[in-house]
């Protein structure tokens, strides 16, 4: 089912990149999920609902081809709770970095209006082409 969802996905990048022609160029996708899955399988040989997640960025203006964040250890001892994958970043301070650096969103607005009360958490740099 996951590869069929994950060919979905791929089909409707494909066709929004087919469709925005040279904007392509100057635009910033986001494909953000905060629902996880745990490392570990289950009894069903599946898997559970975990804390782990993923935020992807695709389009021209994307500083791409690499992992931005720090990337958690899959290791049995560094697993929370010995089964899923610890949180490393704020998908807020990702969303601050795009919206922010692309949409030249002022710091003070994010941190009070767009996502309110959430001055400890920076905006992620680097995520754009300067």
């Amino acid at each position: 089912m996951l590869a069929r969802k994950l060919a979905e996905l791929d089909q409707g990048l494909r066709q929004f990149h087919d469709g925005v022609g040279a904007l392509w160029s100057r635009t910033v996708v986001m494909v953000v999920t905060e629902f996880g899955r745990t490392v570990a399988v289950n009894g069903t040989g599946g898997t559970d609902h975990g804390t782990g997640t993923v935020a992807m960025l695709a389009g021209g203006a994307v500083a791409g081809g690499r992992i931005a964040g720090d990337w958690p250890v899959v290791a049995p001892a560094q697993l929370n709770e010995g089964r899923d994958l610890r949180a490393t970043t704020d998908l807020r301070s990702v969303f601050k970095g795009v919206v922010g650096d692309h949409l030249g969103i002022a710091t003070s607005t994010l941190d009070a209006r767009v996502f309110p009360d959430s001055q400890g958490v920076r905006a992620m740099t680097g995520l754009l082409r300067g």
